[in-house]
């Protein structure tokens, strides 16, 4: 246990390389092994993790350049723990339901580099080791989008690097004078994120520093107006690509904010707090609107994507362990459901090569089984009570009614347009007379389908029922973090702002 996120890192790229000398017919099992491999590594650091514990474990140190602080530090806490699993389970999902034939060999390895990133972003302790991984992981989805995407791959995948890259610069330069004031109040080097997250920056540089954190992770969330690069990454790449960017690298964003801007610049989280919640707003209502004026099913669960998103920023800021937790919970409810709508949108185009709602229309009495599975990954999405999707939306407004009750009014329409949006394209697509001969003999789920949605399906269930497992750990990380942002915070409004919404602060 030493090193198993060492192990867990570095095991889907190494498998990788030696994938290489796997013939063609056997790469799509091979790639499989290794992602059920991979995830049984992550169930292992679920079952080894103590949940009573609020801080890092499975900590692993290795000096790099300590005269500059630079360090292969790696260590995970109840935030990043169920992120790491959900990398893991999405991409071995996945890859279960890949039907990918053309160059599978080099897709399956770009999965498994990609993996490698995913797993490194959410491992890292170090921020140069964290952005590093960062980094990296545009390489190979740029090389999934750009290769096995639709007739404007190319663009959509530039623009996606093009975006995402940028912001990654504004982003180091941050760190690099994050690093220098360390180094001024401490008098070493150190780019390790517990000691940054100790450190009390001054008030006019958090400014700043927020701003420059907050153009990377908002580019890749992401929120308005950086969103444009989504809908066509999504709208061009493979399924695949679709259902591992939805799970897992929309994410990235959102665990920035939660592992770097709330505990390192505390003051000014507080600060912004009103323009990020309009700037979600915006997302939740704006995107949503949209989502209902598409005719294409995948841009409308694209657009929808970003809605959700609105809603994990929403409980990211509302600085008490009710919206953090409940943003953590709704990241990885929204990676599974997601994650599985984008696989249902590719079931029905290998089957017509078309994506455009008025193509269909009567599917549940020719494909019963998809529209079942369908209709539930539907209701997760809109948030219906008892399914994983409700447990996160719920505790996200929650935790911000008690910064803005207005606000969180506005974002609860969120379940509203959630509902028009996505009935409007059930009923159009699964209900009505078969008008489309095209679709009288369509076949329902296969053997190979139902392996990749079933698992989904019932997760959506049970973690609806019953999400302790998941929530216990988390909570108790959010509320060792809020403690400490507590006792960092400078400015009389933060204080003031952490004893209106938060009782740990007023517990102790």
């Amino acid at each position: 246990m030493e090193t198993i996120l060492t192990l867990l890192i570095f095991f889907p790229a190494v498998a990788a390389l030696f994938g290489y000398a796997i013939d063609r017919e056997n790469i799509r099992i091979y790639g499989i092994t290794i992602a059920a491999i991979e995830f049984v590594f992550s169930l292992v650091l679920w079952i080894g993790y103590d949940s009573s514990v609020g801080g890092y474990q499975f900590l692993e140190h290795m000096p790099i350049a300590p005269q500059f602080g630079i360090n292969y530090d790696l260590g995970i806490d109840g935030i990043s723990l169920f992120l790491i699993i959900l990398s893991t389970f999405m991409t071995l999902i996945s890859l279960i339901g890949l039907t990918i034939t053309e160059n599978v060999k080099n897709l399956i390895v770009s999965i498994l580099f990609l993996e490698m990133t995913m797993v490194g972003v959410f491992a890292a302790l170090d921020v140069i080791l964290f952005y590093l991984f960062w980094e990296l992981s545009l390489v190979p989805m740029l090389y999934i989008i750009g290769a096995w995407g639709g007739n404007l791959r190319i663009y959509a995948a530039i623009k996606f690097f093009l975006y995402t890259f940028a912001g990654s610069l504004i982003m180091l330069v941050g760190i690099l004078y994050a690093a220098y004031l360390y180094k001024e109040g401490m008098g070493e080097w150190s780019f390790s994120i517990p000691n940054w997250q100790e450190f009390r920056f001054p008030l006019s540089a958090q400014m700043w520093l927020f701003a420059a954190f907050f153009i990377g992770f908002a580019i890749k969330v992401p929120m308005f107006p950086f969103h444009t690069w989504l809908p066509y990454a999504h709208g061009q790449a493979p399924t695949i690509g679709s259902v591992i960017l939805a799970a897992v690298l929309l994410k990235m964003g959102t665990y920035g904010f939660v592992r770097f801007s709330l505990p390192m610049f505390p003051d000014a989280s507080v600060y912004f707090i009103t323009p990020i919640a309009i700037l979600s707003l915006i997302m939740i209502v704006y995107t949503a609107m949209v989502a209902y004026a598409q005719e294409d099913m995948k841009q409308v669960i694209a657009y929808s994507s970003i809605s959700h998103m609105g809603v994990i920023m929403l409980g990211v800021f509302a600085m008490n362990s009710e919206g953090i937790s409940g943003s953590l919970f709704l990241m990885i409810s929204h990676g599974i459901v997601s994650g599985a709508l984008f696989m249902l949108v590719g079931v029905i185009y290998d089957r017509r090569h078309t994506k455009l709602m008025k193509e269909f229309g009567g599917l549940a009495a020719v494909m019963p089984k998809y529209a079942t599975i369908f209709g539930i990954m539907l209701m997760a999405s809109v948030g219906l009570p008892l399914t994983i999707g409700f447990v996160g939306e719920f505790l996200s407004l929650m935790g911000f009614y008690k910064v803005s009750p207005i606000m969180t009014i506005i974002g609860g329409t969120s379940i509203i347009l959630g509902a028009v949006y996505m009935l409007t394209l059930f009923k159009k697509s699964f209900f009505g007379p078969l008008t489309n001969k095209a679709n009288e003999n369509l076949k329902d789920l296969t053997t190979q389908e139902m392996f990749a949605l079933v698992p989904l399906t019932a997760l959506v269930v049970i973690l609806g029922i019953y999400p302790n497992p998941l929530l216990k750990p988390i909570d108790k990380s959010v509320k060792e973090m809020i403690i400490k942002m507590d006792e960092k915070a400078i400015s009389p409004k933060t204080k003031e702002l952490f004893m209106k919404v938060n009782s740990v602060g007023k517990d102790r």
